[in-house]
């Protein structure tokens, strides 16, 4: 893809300003409002919102299956409104791979998990598929099911598989849509090692889209997403096993200096309407607002107050 305009080398997706309208029988409804996101080459990070949050349709636009109504989206220096069609199609084959929650949409069922990985690089031209095919396997560590069929692997094997198949023609971001969904919570938090593997080893940049705030125990970075925004995110480091020892939350700001706080916040210090600022030499202080109180007004004593107190 060397006619593809490149932008903004330095991070492997890029979006600002990010807006999504769609219309329908007289109806707007915008999906994405001004939504801004930065990911770094080789991080590992999870998005999480509700549903109607607008993930989902984040995720769409840099799958490169849909195009933002205004705003600018980058991944892996491509800029994703110049892409033709022609090119957009070469982006979906060789740049990105995508994992989807249902499992029919990532395997086909008459192919073995094998032939499955070499389908995706069939597609793309990719050479040496059955050595590579055995190679991603092995990585995933379901080399021995290599010739079984979909119907024959449990849920977290055919997962494995279809990260298999999403890593077939090496490509620089790895874009999973709610990839735990259909699981049990172990086999859950299996494939989300997994996958954590997979981004330590082969430094592929991976994207997790869920609305489970589990998936943010197995990553660093969570970005939660609230009403088509970026609202806060968490920063977390692991140590051995897996285990965090710090969490760090974060609000984000927008470029009118606007914040969204997290809804636990605002509702356990019953924040409303508006809050009190006090700007502090290191940081600002939010505090919920208190009427000040007006002294009362003493009338002047008067003759014979006195006997009326009495």
């Amino acid at each position: 893809m060397n006619d593809v305009t490149t932008v903004q080398e330095d991070a492997a997706i890029s979006c600002s300003d990010l807006v999504r309208i769609y219309s329908g029988e007289g109806v707007e409804v915008q999906a994405l409002q001004g939504l801004n996101l930065g990911v770094a080459r080789g991080e590992l990070v999870a998005i999480i919102g509700a549903s109607g949050s607008g993930k989902s349709t984040l995720l769409g636009i840099l799958s490169g299956l849909d195009k933002p109504t205004a705003g600018r989206a980058s991944v892996a220096g491509r800029d994703l409104l110049s892409l033709t069609r022609k090119q957009r199609l070469e982006y979906r084959r060789r740049v990105v791979g995508f994992i989807w929650q249902q499992t029919e949409r990532n395997l086909l069922p008459y192919l073995t998990a094998r032939e499955n990985v070499m389908m995706a690089m069939t597609l793309a031209g990719t050479p040496n598929r059955r050595a590579r095919s055995s190679e991603l396997l092995d990585v995933l560590e379901i080399g021995r099911l290599a010739d079984r069929l979909p119907s024959q692997l449990s849920g977290g094997e055919q997962q494995r598989v279809a990260i298999a198949v999403s890593l077939a023609n090496e490509p620089q971001v790895l874009l999973a849509d709610e990839p735990t969904g259909e699981l049990d919570d172990a086999t859950s938090a299996e494939v989300l090692e997994v996958m954590r593997g997979v981004n330590r080893e082969l430094g592929v940049t991976t994207l997790i889209v869920t609305h489970d705030p589990a998936v943010s125990e197995h990553v660093r970075r969570t970005v939660l997403i609230r009403d088509g925004r970026t609202s806060t995110e968490v920063f977390r480091s692991h140590g051995e096993g897996g285990e965090h020892s710090v969490a760090e939350e974060f609000t984000v700001i927008d470029r009118s200096g606007r914040l969204q706080l997290p809804a636990e916040y605002v509702s356990r210090l019953q924040l409303r309407d508006r809050v009190r600022l006090e700007l502090e030499q290191t940081h600002v202080r939010v505090s919920p607002a208190q009427r000040v109180q007006e002294p009362s007004a003493q009338r002047p004593t008067e003759p014979g107050d006195e006997e009326d107190r009495a």
